[in-house]
């Protein structure tokens, strides 16, 4: 069970840490909730305490593991080419997975094409969505910040 001030990911939104325990009653049924306030920017999610493990809610990665990721990360192979409606689901996939290899895969894939041909409004808004997710969490487990981690995965991904 986390607490108060531990620093968890989400999936979907990146990394935020624990601000508060509250009480919300939804639909007439009460429940506690996690307040996570988000890395890289103010905004504030509440998520229900017993959906936590459904919901793919998990520890922010250690420096060790952090350090471990940069120095794969430009061994992490780009997705194949394939059309757009797959690729999006495949891209969705990755990122619900909350895993940072695979959120990485999508950023360095979607980046890549973005160079090559160009992204669609939605697969622009997925990359910055994903970069945001694997940048939050690397901001916490490096203690740098978000401009620090920006540049150290542009040069994985320009390299």
């Amino acid at each position: 069970m986390y607490q108060i001030g531990d620093k968890v990911v989400h999936p979907l939104h990146g990394a935020g840490v624990i601000a508060d325990i509250v009480e919300r009653t939804i639909d007439g049924v009460p429940a506690m909730y996690f307040a996570l306030r988000l890395a890289l920017d103010d905004t504030e999610l509440f998520i229900p305490i017993d959906a936590c493990e459904k919901l793919g809610i998990r520890p922010v990665c250690s420096r060790a593991q952090a350090e471990a990721f940069l120095q794969q990360l430009d061994d992490i192979a780009r997705s194949e080419n394939k059309g757009w409606n797959q690729r999006y689901r495949e891209n969705m996939l990755h990122i619900r997975s909350g895993d940072l290899h695979e959120v990485a895969q999508v950023v360095k894939s979607l980046t890549a094409r973005d160079r090559e041909r160009g992204l669609s409004t939605g697969e622009k808004k997925m990359l910055l969505s994903a970069r945001q997710i694997l940048e939050s969490e690397l901001c916490f487990a490096l203690e740098c910040s978000p401009q620090e981690i920006a540049q150290v995965i542009d040069q994985h991904l320009n390299g």
